[in-house]
């Protein structure tokens, strides 16, 4: 099985924690499962907000190709980053187990957001991120901070930046969890739709594959996405908008919490909704339909 997956070291450690669940699932050594780095238009491009040069088809539009292409069998991705709508021919097969969903706050000096001082250089290059930070603190200087986690941990203990907010699942991933001055609160500051979760993409026909990846997704993590996922869809989520979305399963049952924000955090439309996990989908649906009735027109069109 060959497993496609972008250069970045966060994606690399998706792509080589996928390897191993398959390796355990199938009782297969490692090496019968090929990693195949696919460089994507969202790696090149490093100076622009995503949203004007395409959103989150930035970072996949090159592994949907190499697997509708036959180079690859499956690709990897940051959940958070698969648009809503995929290519003909492709679907999510599924994910694995879903790590810690909140974000972290990397502070120079500051141990919290709300410790920094008045006028401080925050970086971020998510607009969910830059909303809720001005939402809470319209005081700080919020500009675009784009790169891998890397670059993004140098550029604040270089002092160019007084802090940045990263997830914490993708610190955790690299081993760089220690990083974290403080984790943010979900009451606070809710996460992106999909964060935490690694969401694997196959070919709809390809049953041997999708049997194969059935064997190490997990159904809980399954039925929180597909609220989330549901929620973005009605709002038309990208990257041009700041929309939070975090569904929560227990036994049979899923709670939903979706937000969406003017870009410099002056309001925000919220809904919840509770269910049965296996009525997920409908859930996000609703909960979306509610903050579009309540919401005024141009919120999503900014």
């Amino acid at each position: 099985m060959k497993i496609g997956t972008r250069g970045s070291p966060l994606a690399l450690a998706q792509a080589h924690e996928t390897r191993r669940r398959l390796a355990l699932a199938h009782g297969a050594p490692e090496e019968h499962f090929e990693i195949v780095v696919i460089k994507t238009s969202g790696d090149m491009i490093q100076d622009r907000p995503l949203a004007e040069v395409g959103g989150k088809g930035l970072f996949t539009r090159e592994l949907d190709l190499a697997q509708l292409d036959g180079a690859i069998d499956i690709a990897v991705h940051s959940a958070k980053d698969l648009p809503t709508l995929l290519p003909e021919g492709l679907i999510v097969a599924g994910y694995l187990p879903r790590e810690d969903v909140r974000d972290a706050f990397i502070g120079r000096e500051a141990r919290t957001l709300m410790d920094l001082p008045q006028g401080a250089r925050v970086g971020s290059a998510s607009l969910r991120r830059q909303a809720m930070i001005r939402r809470l603190r319209p005081d700080l200087e919020v500009e675009l901070l784009r790169g891998n986690v890397q670059t993004r941990l140098r550029k604040v203990e270089s002092g160019e930046f007084a802090a940045t907010l990263l997830a914490l699942a993708g610190l955790k991933r690299l081993g760089l969890a220690d990083q974290a001055t403080s984790v943010l609160p979900l009451d606070l500051f809710p996460p992106a739709c999909g964060q935490g979760a690694i969401a694997i993409t196959a070919r709809a026909e390809d049953a041997r594959i999708l049997a194969d990846l059935a064997m190490i997704c997990d159904a809980e993590t399954g039925s929180a996405l597909a609220a989330e996922r549901a929620f973005l869809t009605v709002l038309d989520g990208s990257c041009r908008t700041p929309i939070a979305g975090h569904a929560v399963v227990a036994g049979d049952r899923v709670s939903f919490y979706g937000i969406v924000l003017r870009k410099d955090g002056s309001e925000a439309f919220d809904a919840r909704a509770e269910g049965l996990a296996a009525e997920a989908s409908g859930l996000g649906e609703s909960a979306a339909r509610r903050i579009l009735e309540a919401a005024p027109a141009d919120l999503l069109h900014f």
